[in-house]
């Protein structure tokens, strides 16, 4: 078997595992269980103190969530996973892996809507202020920290924009201040490796394309254990303090042998934040989240296909006054694509409506076939208003400089037969 397997084949043969050690079932089993018996007093006294990896209760490592895990950090290109309850847990933990109150992190504006949220307001109450910079000026990352700013953070394909964000100049600002670059990768699973441009840590919410099929809720940090958080340690103070939960450990020095890779960064949240906040993934669901990584490269392949289609049919379309899709895009915006999405344009497609927030609302009204739906990567095709629903809670500023506007309406294309797709959207355009 060669040494390093292409993504799909990880996809299916990856997390160290090839049968169940006691049935022999090919199929990673559900785990359905809180706890795990210690071999001996020794055994568990070397898990509890990270002298040796090993399960000690559910909230904070599962074997069928490891399998997920271990795959999922490979396709990425990353040293370490820990997968969460969603992709709403994912970034707040991530966040809160580096920051607490006092300190900073600088972000791209242009993020989900919950993202968005998180950082404007709950955040906020929590003492972590988030600065936004301007995503087309890498600088401005730079411009925007100072000696409290822990982290950097931004979306790899942010819907509605769509457009790419410049991972590698931002990537490498930061790494010269001792600050990681972390990329939620979510509308990018496949097209783009953050990793391969320089962040230290990637997000996904698992919910979305990953898991692929609207059954199950997760989230993800992988940890590319690239980054040395002992650089600068003034600017990272999380892992280069004694933490006293753990008799004064120093995370960023702290590498046991078992540990076997620098995944400090990973370690902290799993054995810190999933412990003492307990954002845990069940079980069952990373069961069926492997089901649908297993599948992901072959519906990808379709989604993608199919978004090229329903973008090229709607182009031009009397009551489409444009069409936002990463493959249609020119200039500077097409330069971010070209180096950022390698294995396509990916599934969103934006539509402006001419007739602003009344036509988005009656174009959503008329559908019939796809889904109004608040979320994306789903099998099925998903279309919705942001305007009045998912970035509704921001001001009309914030919306626009999000990229929402009164008649903008997401499609997030599905794997059905592409002329049916087309069918459905042209017909709720122009209504008999």
């Amino acid at each position: 078997m060669a040494d390093r397997q292409h993504p799909q084949t990880v996809a299916l043969h990856g997390g160290d595992y090839r049968k169940d050690g006691s049935a022999n079932s090919v199929a990673v089993p559900i785990h359905q269980t809180t706890s795990y018996q210690f071999d001996n007093a020794e055994h568990a006294s070397k898990l509890f103190a990270l002298q040796e990896l090993g399960n000690i209760y559910t909230r904070i490592m599962n074997p069928t969530t490891d399998v997920l895990e271990k795959r999922l950090a490979a396709i990425e290109g990353g040293a370490a996973a820990v997968a969460v309850a969603s992709g709403s847990s994912a970034v707040a933990l991530a966040i809160q892996n580096v920051a607490s109150a006092g300190d900073n992190i600088v972000a791209s504006p242009h993020l989900y809507g919950g993202t968005y949220n998180l950082f404007t307001n709950t955040l906020k109450q929590m003492g972590i202020e988030v600065r936004f910079a301007d995503p087309k000026n890498p600088q401005s990352f730079a411009d925007l920290s100072d000696e409290r700013t822990r982290a950097f953070f931004a979306e790899t394909l942010p819907n509605p924009k769509l457009v790419p964000f410049d991972i590698k100049p931002v990537a490498a600002i930061g790494r010269a201040l001792g600050i990681p670059l972390i990329v939620d990768n979510t509308a990018a699973p496949i097209t783009c490796r953050p990793f391969d441009h320089g962040a230290a840590v990637v997000v996904h919410s698992l919910t979305k394309f990953i898991g692929g099929h609207g059954t199950s809720i997760g989230g993800v940090i992988i940890d590319g254990g690239n980054f040395d958080w002992c650089a600068k340690p003034e600017q990272q103070p999380q892992f280069n303090t004694e933490d006293h939960s753990y008799h004064g450990a120093i995370w960023g020095k702290l590498i046991p042998e078992a540990l076997g890779a620098p995944i400090a960064y990973a370690i902290r949240a799993r054995v810190v934040l999933l412990r003492d906040l307990g954002p845990a993934l069940s079980p069952t669901n990373a069961f069926y989240l492997i089901q649908g990584l297993e599948t992901l490269f072959l519906r990808f392949r379709e989604h993608q296909a199919n978004a090229k289609a329903v973008a090229d049919a709607l182009a031009g379309h009397e009551a489409v006054a444009n069409v936002i899709y990463p493959g249609h895009f020119t200039g500077d915006d097409k330069l971010l694509v070209d180096q950022y999405l390698t294995q396509g344009h990916g599934a969103l497609v934006g539509i402006e409506l001419k007739g602003g927030i009344e036509a988005g609302r009656a174009f959503i009204d008329n559908l019939k076939m796809v889904y109004h739906v608040a979320n994306i990567g789903d099998a099925r095709t998903l279309a919705i208003h942001p305007a009045s629903t998912t970035h509704s809670q921001l001001t009309p500023d914030q919306q626009l400089q999000a990229g929402v506007t009164p008649g903008y309406v997401r499609l997030s294309v599905g794997i059905e037969h592409s002329d049916d797709i087309i069918a459905d959207i042209t017909q709720a355009l122009s209504p008999a």
